[in-house]
């Protein structure tokens, strides 16, 4: 399969677990290409993706979007470490929804653990990167970041 086709499919399978995930509508813009560095605002999560295709998905929003999905997921307001916590766990419940949505896509892929970042973040060392602007109801704004390594 070309990296091409990787590509779609993993932006199919972002956008496929975003909608799956989220329990309020989402609104997902056309995906554009992007060139490092990539600055993160406030508060994000990244994980590595590892298998037929390598790089990162990061998912940057506010900690008020944060905080917005994780009371509508769990009907009471995060703040802290609970929402430092959480940003990480929404990572992982996204990239695992999309490892499976890649796998019946004849895609292999695993992740590694999320690392949330708090504050402002340059982020370097990437080939090309994809970004994928959402806005949640009810929410606000988040953008989804996939980083594809270059092919050795």
């Amino acid at each position: 399969m070309s990296t091409s086709k990787h590509i779609q499919t993993i932006l199919n399978g972002t956008i496929y677990a975003l909608k799956t995930i989220l329990p309020m509508n989402i609104d997902v813009q056309s995906p554009s290409i992007t060139s490092e560095p990539y600055i993160q605002q406030q508060i994000g999560v990244l994980i590595g993706i590892v298998g037929d295709l390598k790089g990162r998905i990061i998912i940057d929003g506010t900690p008020e979007t944060f905080g917005a999905v994780g009371s509508a997921m769990f009907g009471m307001p995060l703040e802290g470490e609970m929402l430092e916590s959480f940003t990480g766990e929404f990572g992982n419940m996204i990239a695992g929804n999309l490892c499976t949505h890649a796998g019946q896509n004849e895609l292999n892929l695993d992740i590694t653990p999320p690392t949330v970042m708090v504050g402002n973040t340059k982020l370097y060392g990437f080939h090309k990167a994809f970004r994928l602007p959402a806005t949640i109801e009810g929410a606000g704004s988040i953008t989804i970041l996939l980083t594809i390594d270059e092919e050795e």
